[in-house]
């Protein structure tokens, strides 16, 4: 509870920072509908000209988008900013005044601000996955929506333990652009469906993301069990790496912090 109360403080916190300067804050929102916008004029455009691309048609891949949209805008919110910004507090030495405080640092690190200019992609996420499911047919089961916000979850969470491993290595690095250009690449390769990676050129593609670094997973496999479209396999695959991938990124981000040289050293 403890936690939970600072994360509301958090919150309030950042969104008065926000509306400090509203235009910026809307003009913000109004970028993110308008890259929406763009998506979907580029992947109508697509679908106009097949009906069908590696399997998944046109509603089928709305919702993919939706979900991809949803985990992006869940990332986007609560982490990436404070992500960015931790390679600047060790170059500046600021890192010292956090590991000071009596809580948790990696909560602190990857929650103290909250972007309030890009959770409107989760609800954009939300409606373009309720538009998708509604056109295909398909209802809301209480047992199907559950396993699905469960395995969202866990594409979530892997999302953040790979961001989380690319903030760590900023101690050493310093400066830490290029680790994010990575995580940009990490997050094209969740936009689309792991399927269309399926030919024999992209096999090394297919491994090295789909198993060793499964960004692949975090949305097509959610995104697969509620259209019925997933095998057991790709569940289990993902449910392993989750655990996996979280209890790394932890290990390494106090790995990380123990070779931290404060600037009081």
């Amino acid at each position: 509870m403890r936690y939970l109360r600072l994360l509301v403080s958090f919150a309030r916190i950042s969104l008065m920072g926000e509306l400090s300067f509203r235009v910026n804050f809307l003009l913000k929102i109004l970028v993110e509908v308008l890259w929406l916008g763009i998506l979907l004029i580029f992947y109508k455009t697509i679908f106009s000209k097949s009906s069908s691309v590696s399997g998944w048609d046109e509603y089928q891949y709305l919702f993919f988008l939706g979900a991809y949209y949803t985990l992006e805008g869940f990332v986007e919110t609560f982490f990436l900013e404070n992500c960015v910004e931790f390679s600047e507090l060790v170059r500046s030495g600021n890192l010292d005044f956090f590991l000071l405080k009596p809580i948790d640092e990696q909560f602190l690190l990857t929650f103290r601000k909250i972007d309030w200019s890009t959770a409107p992609k989760i609800f954009l996420g939300l409606g373009l996955m309720s538009i998708g499911a509604m056109d295909l047919g398909i209802t809301f089961e209480p047992f199907r929506v559950f396993w699905f916000l469960v395995l969202l979850f866990m594409g979530f969470s892997l999302a953040y333990s790979f961001l989380l491993v690319l903030t760590s290595l900023g101690v050493w690095l310093v400066r830490n652009q290029s680790l994010m250009e990575i995580w940009w690449l990490f997050t094209n390769l969740m936009r689309y469906p792991r399927s269309i990676y399926q030919p024999s050129w992209a096999l090394p593609i297919r491994v090295v993301f789909g198993v060793f670094i499964p960004a692949l997973l975090a949305v097509s496999v959610p995104a697969e069990y509620f259209l019925g479209k997933s095998d057991w396999s790709g569940i289990a695959l993902l449910s392993i790496s989750t655990g996996f991938f979280i209890w790394l990124s932890r290990w390494f981000f106090f790995y990380s912090l123990r070779h931290y040289q404060s600037a009081s050293s």
